[in-house]
């Protein structure tokens, strides 16, 4: 009988990383070349870590000849972003393709129904000088309370505003934001059907566990290869697969908004360090008091966490599952 591992703060970092990168390229390897019968690899990337290493890790399965990497900017976007996945595709030798997306978001509206929304609670806000963003409140994380939403718009000057977003209007700015995500991944699918290639899904487990994506969006490929991986496991894959250094020591970004805004305040409110260790302690049933003894904190506050964990995990259930489809049995 195995013995858990006691407790501590490297627990989750991965110990023969060389061993991991195999077994990942092993499988990737026979999921799309044996099981789906397709000829290489396309990645969107953003000049993140999750798509970087998800880049990385296709060309060492496929090699650069079969992998293309797909730069999908809007108006959004950083300018960094282009330049940082521009760099990552140099630096392995893939070939790029550059797709604006601006326009098809236009005509999908989505622009107009999300500013309707920020001018109903804004009405001064106006989209050509003003930027914008939303983001949680950092007040429910260790009192098992729902997340509280907040719109921020900051003016020409630099002058920012933050109210709290009701449900209405929180509804209607993220269902707009998401024809960003389910756009680009009719772009990856054009080109991974015009070459028949397969589509590598960049999501991470923080991403799959706790519904930081868009269904049928950023959570639509055919594998994700980094998906059972924390964001510190991720950081090592990539730092040892040569990823740049400029997009290892990004702070990782929504890139969504037209304000700049982290990971951190959109959505975890923990930096991914922390979370990574708390999570780990989660899933794999340690007490809050043998993780709060490692983290100087509370058992009662990492109780407070692991209920907001739990929490999360089962409101997005629904974006994990699969078409229901057994409605008829004859």
């Amino acid at each position: 009988m195995e013995t858990r591992k006691p407790f501590s703060k490297d627990i989750i970092l991965l110990q023969d990383i060389e061993a991991v990168v195999n077994e990942i390229t092993t499988k990737l390897k026979k999921d799309v070349l044996v099981d789906f019968k397709r000829n290489g690899a396309v990645v969107g990337i953003s000049g993140g870590i999750d798509s970087s290493a998800c880049l990385a890790l296709s060309v060492k399965a496929f090699g650069a000849d079969k992998v293309l990497g797909i730069i999908m900017p809007e108006k959004d976007s950083s300018p960094d972003s282009e330049e940082l996945a521009l760099e990552l595709a140099a630096k392995f030798g893939v070939r790029t393709v550059k797709e604006v997306i601006t326009d098809a978001l236009n005509g999908f509206r989505c622009y107009e129904r999300r500013d309707e929304a920020v001018k109903r609670v804004f009405p001064e806000y106006d989209p050509k000088t003003y930027k914008m963003k939303i983001g949680v409140r950092q007040t429910g994380l260790y009192n098992n309370l729902p997340p509280l939403f907040i719109l921020s718009i900051i003016d020409p000057e630099g002058n920012q505003k933050d109210s709290i977003l009701h449900a209405k209007e929180y509804l209607q700015i993220v269902a707009a934001s998401n024809f960003k995500q389910r756009s680009r991944m009719s772009i990856l699918y054009y080109h991974a059907e015009a070459l028949h290639y397969a589509v590598i899904g960049t999501p991470n487990k923080h991403e799959q566990e706790q519904g930081f994506f868009v269904k049928y969006g950023d959570g639509g490929a055919d594998v994700m290869p980094i998906g059972n991986l924390y964001k510190t496991q991720v950081y090592q894959l990539a730092r040892y697969l040569g990823v740049p250094e400029g997009i290892l020591s990004r702070t990782p970004t929504t890139d969504t908004y037209s304000a700049t805004q982290t990971q951190e305040e959109f959505f975890y409110q923990l930096p991914f360090e922390l979370m990574d260790i708390y999570w780990y302690g989660f899933e794999n049933g340690y007490s809050p008091d043998e993780v709060g003894a490692v983290m100087g904190e509370t058992p009662e506050r990492v109780e407070a966490l692991f209920r907001n964990f739990e929490r999360k995990r089962k409101t997005t259930e629904y974006l994990r599952m699969a078409p229901l489809r057994d409605y008829y049995s004859s």
